[in-house]
């Protein structure tokens, strides 16, 4: 046994109150939560040390309630608007007790996760439109989770990576222990209390096309590989509650060119209020501008993954190439209409008709993207409601986007203290869940930016808390 296989067996073998599964944000809220409460913590993350974190890695920001401007903060977001934006995004699909209870304990995180470490920039503009109402991470995810990780080890929390759990012991409703795969061969984990922080099953292709069938292989997942969903499952076959719809997810129009996993948020494409969106037919097939980007970027993965081939080309011109955050790839260009088309592999015609038609619709108003403005189509389906300006002005540009799915929503029910219910209805004597494994409660469908981020630190905290009291009791 080498020296690193020598310590990670020290380290199982040592007593630990709380076991938490996972390695990002909701992972480290709990862990350090727990922590605080004065539990021993032992967090498995079943990457390596540089793929530490999952999704984490890719954020940016976080979504919290505040009751007026800060250094960080433009104004005031209250609970209140904060709900009805989470009601719009989710067309009403999410447990309103669980959700308003997170909204506010969200007030709280903003100053509670600099405690920990993490810092805060002002936010940034363009068409992202955060400044009032989400913080930004200075660094980015990376920054925010090296703090969390530096905070958790001066604190004394252990942390083993590379530790994949391939089998949870569970006997109604009590956690008993975990089964780690460590080197050739398996060690058995005990604690007191669990928490699952593992993410959803994104990165497995196999069990998303169970639901969405051969589409499924032409998805890009924008995280990790590693969140594949295996503790999800264990869960859900050893009697926890499930909820959610495993078709939802968090799915944006990505970069086509990206890489299969783990791209980020390098890939991700901003510029769909300031063009047209076709499918391989050069036809457009949703409103481009049906409301406040923030809350609508997170549609657009299932609507592309609904067209032929699950592709789909984002069409504008010179006049808006610097509106809007680049890919990490460079636009296609092109000096009419037919060569962009050429270029794409579109139909040229139905590509000119398109454009064409969608030239002739246009109204002319005042432009802002930031607001929901009176440049609008009429006379065309689907229409543009606003940001409709013509597209007339070369060099072309377009680009390929592919689903980039982030997130699943199928996951663990909980109740306000993160505990997992059973499928009896009965809470689970000493599970939690915190973050992606659980957001189905909170996020039937829809998105808006940055509430990934506050569903894993609140739910983190409050699960490494009431782990911590159970453990210690």
């Amino acid at each position: 046994m080498n020296r690193a296989d020598a310590g990670a067996a020290a380290l199982l073998s040592r007593p630990h109150e709380v076991l938490v599964i996972g390695g990002g944000n909701a992972a480290l809220c709990a862990a350090i939560s727990a922590r605080r409460q004065g539990a021993s913590v032992l967090v498995l993350e079943g990457a390596p040390k540089f793929y530490r974190g999952g999704n984490t890695r890719h954020t940016r920001n976080m979504r919290c309630a505040h009751d007026a401007a800060t250094e960080i903060l433009t104004g005031p977001y209250t609970e209140q608007e904060f709900w009805e934006d989470l009601l719009r995004v989710t067309g009403g699909e999410t447990d309103e007790e669980l959700a308003r209870y997170m909204i506010a304990e969200s007030k709280d995180i903003l100053n509670w996760i600099v405690e920990q470490g993490v810092r805060w920039q002002p936010s940034l503009g363009g068409t992202l439109s955060l400044g009032r109402t989400n913080s930004f991470f200075l660094g980015g995810g990376r920054a925010m989770l090296n703090a969390l990780y530096r905070t958790a080890e001066e604190l004394g929390v252990d942390i083993l990576y590379d530790a994949e759990v391939v089998d949870l012991e569970i006997e109604n409703g009590m956690f008993l222990s975990a089964t780690v795969r460590q080197g050739s061969g398996t060690v058995s984990v005990r604690a007191g209390a669990l928490v699952a922080a593992a993410g959803g099953f994104e990165a497995n292709i196999e069990w998303l096309k169970q639901y969405w069938g051969e589409a499924a292989d032409n998805f890009l997942i924008r995280g990790t590989p590693y969140n594949r969903g295996s503790i999800l499952k264990m869960l859900l076959h050893k009697g926890v509650q499930e909820v959610g719809d495993p078709t939802q997810c968090h799915a944006v129009a990505i970069d086509a060119r990206a890489p299969r996993f783990d791209g980020g948020i390098i890939t991700r494409l901003d510029c769909v209020v300031f063009g047209i969106v076709v499918n391989r037919d050069a036809q457009r097939f949703y409103d481009e501008g049906e409301d406040i980007w923030p809350k609508r970027y997170a549609i657009w993965g299932r609507l592309v993954a609904s067209q032929p081939g699950q592709i789909a080309y984002i069409i504008f011109d010179s006049t808006v190439l610097t509106s809007f955050m680049p890919s990490l790839f460079p636009p296609i260009q092109a000096n009419s209409i037919a060569e962009l088309a050429a270029k794409l592999e579109l139909d040229a015609a139905a590509l000119d008709r398109t454009v064409s038609d969608f030239n002739a619709a246009v109204r002319t108003g005042t432009f802002d993207h930031t607001i929901l403005d009176d440049c609008r189509t009429e006379g065309i389906t689907p229409p543009k409601t606003h940001w409709a300006r013509k597209i007339a002005t070369p060099p072309y540009y377009a680009y390929p986007v592919r689903p980039g799915i982030t997130f699943t929503y199928l996951g663990t029910r909980v109740n306000k203290q993160a505990r997992m219910l059973m499928k009896d209805g009965k809470p689970s004597a000493n599970m939690f869940a915190a973050g992606e494994i659980m957001a189905g409660n909170v996020l039937g469908r829809g998105y808006a930016a940055g509430i990934g981020m506050t569903i894993g630190s609140v739910f983190g905290r409050i699960a490494g808390r009431e782990a911590a009291k159970h453990a210690r009791n």
